[in-house]
């Protein structure tokens, strides 16, 4: 029974860091490449509802749960067998804990000075709102694109890891 837990855990670590590093890397390759062709207007306006919609359970359930459960993998595997996969689980935890940080640091407060900035029909300057956003929220995305799949790697390798899941 415990070696099922700690597969299921594992399994389900890997799944939803998975989920997000997809979610980023859509972003990163399709989603701001589209809106980069757009007008400001259209550009501010699809991000400021972007960002609205994406505080839902389909985004914070593998959001906040990754972290939860690659700790909890983490504490199974020392509980048992498999410590193989211990310094993968930990070097998860540590990539995926700066995807964390990118994102309160820096994507966060850029999508709230967004939001800030009002409703596109009344902001002055879209190009200006724009040139503050676009650049550096792409940078970081694509830096946490990169951090969560490289934790998604690492879960990865350690399913594959000879008793790491029972």
């Amino acid at each position: 029974m415990f070696e099922m837990l700690r597969s299921a855990t594992l399994a389900a670590a890997t799944l939803t860091t998975g989920l997000m590093a997809g979610l980023f890397y859509a972003y990163a390759c399709s989603v701001m490449l589209g809106l980069g062709r757009t007008d400001d207007r259209t550009f501010v306006d699809a991000m400021q509802w972007i960002n609205v919609k994406i505080i839902n359970g389909w985004f914070l359930v593998p959001f906040l749960g990754a972290p939860i459960l690659i700790v909890l993998t983490g504490v199974l595997i020392l509980r048992g067998d498999g410590r193989s996969a211990l310094p993968w689980i930990v070097a998860a935890f540590v990539l995926y804990g700066m995807t964390l940080a990118i994102t309160f640091a820096v994507n966060v407060p850029l999508n709230n000075r967004l939001a800030a900035a009002g409703a596109p029909d009344d902001i002055a300057d879209l190009a200006a709102v724009r040139e503050a956003f676009e650049t550096t929220w792409n940078r970081w995305n694509i830096a946490r694109a990169g951090t969560s799949t490289a934790a998604f790697g690492c879960l990865v390798w350690a399913l594959v890891l000879p008793g790491s899941t029972g």
